[in-house]
């Protein structure tokens, strides 16, 4: 284990959540010096709306937990 879990709006191709979940899972085992092995890797998309409860309940409620600040508002993808 270590576990990433990707939330983003629709659109992308199962290729490039493929390509971006190998590229994260390199990566992470790199920083964190273990195999890519114990590496696990989901993508969740959601519309416009529905990231709107998602950021509030996974970003905004969370800000403790939360290393990368966002740096826009998420009702400007409405």
């Amino acid at each position: 284990m270590p576990h990433i879990g990707i939330k983003m709006l629709k659109g992308r191709t199962e290729e490039q959540k493929k390509k971006l979940a190998a590229a994260l899972a390199k990566t992470l085992a790199e920083e964190l010096k273990c195999s890519q092995n114990y590496v696990t890797c989901t993508i969740e998309d959601f519309t416009a709306q529905e990231w709107q409860d998602v950021f509030r309940e996974e970003i905004t409620d969370k800000q403790d937990k939360v290393y990368k600040k966002a740096e826009y508002d998420p009702k400007d993808l409405l």
